[in-house]
C-alpha cells in the first residue's frame, strides 16, 4: 500500500518518522499558501463587487453595503475553491491550447460559487424559520437575467485567477515564480 505523506510503503521506521513529519508540514504548508492565495483573490474580487454595489446605491442615495460580507464570503468560497480542487472537478478535461481548461475552470467554479451563495441563503433562511423557496436570494436583481448577468461576471473575474493556476501548473510553480519575480536569492 503506498503512503502519500512519506512516499513509502507504510512501513515505520525509526529514520521514517522525521520525514513523514517533514511531509505533512509541507502539505499543510502547501495547503495553507493555497488557501491564502485564493482567499486574498476572492476578498479583492468581492471587494471590487461590492464597492460597485456601493457606488451604484450611492446614485440611488441609499447608503448601504455590505462589506464585511466581502471577507466573510471570500473565506468560505476560498475554502470550495480548495475542495473543489481536490475534488478533481473538472479534471477530465484538459485538452490543449491551455485556454480550454482556463475557461472550463473558471465557468465551473463561477457556477459552483451561485450554487454555494444559494445554498448559503437557504440554509440562513430554513434556521430562521423561512421556507426553502422563500430564502433563495434574488441574484444579480432577480430573475434569469439577473443571475445570468452575475455568472457572467464571475466567470470573467475568475479567468485570470484559473489563468495563473493552469499556467502555473504547466509551467511549474518555481519557473512561473522565476518569471514573475526574478530567480530566487541563492544561499550564502
Amino acid at each position: 500500500m503506498h503512503d502519500d505523506l512519506t512516499g513509502t510503503s507504510g512501513l515505520a521506521t525509526g529514520q521514517g518518522q522525521p520525514s513523514r513529519l517533514h511531509r505533512i508540514r509541507h502539505v499543510l504548508a502547501e495547503e495553507l499558501r493555497s488557501y491564502l492565495i485564493s482567499f486574498v483573490y476572492l476578498w479583492v474580487l468581492l471587494g471590487v463587487f461590492t464597492i460597485h454595489q456601493e457606488m451604484a446605491l450611492r446614485e440611488r442615495a441609499i447608503s448601504f453595503a455590505p462589506h464585511g460580507w466581502a471577507l466573510v464570503n471570500a473565506l468560505v468560497l476560498a475554502k470550495v475553491m480548495l475542495v473543489a480542487e481536490k475534488l478533481r472537478i473538472g479534471s477530465r478535461i484538459r485538452p490543449h491550447p491551455l485556454i480550454y481548461p482556463i475557461v472550463i475552470e473558471a465557468l465551473i467554479l463561477g457556477l459552483l460559487f451561485i450554487a454555494v451563495h444559494v445554498l448559503e441563503h437557504v440554509i440562513t433562511g430554513m434556521i430562521a424559520g423561512e421556507t426553502a423557496a422563500a430564502s433563495v436570494p434574488l441574484i444579480g436583481g432577480g430573475g434569469f437575467v439577473g443571475l445570468s448577468l452575475a455568472a457572467l461576471s464571475m466567470f470573467v473575474a475568475l479567468i485570470p485567477f484559473c489563468g495563473f493556476r493552469q499556467i502555473s501548473l504547466a509551467l511549474g510553480h518555481d519557473r512561473m515564480r522565476s518569471l514573475l519575480f526574478g530567480a530566487p536569492p541563492r544561499p550564502r
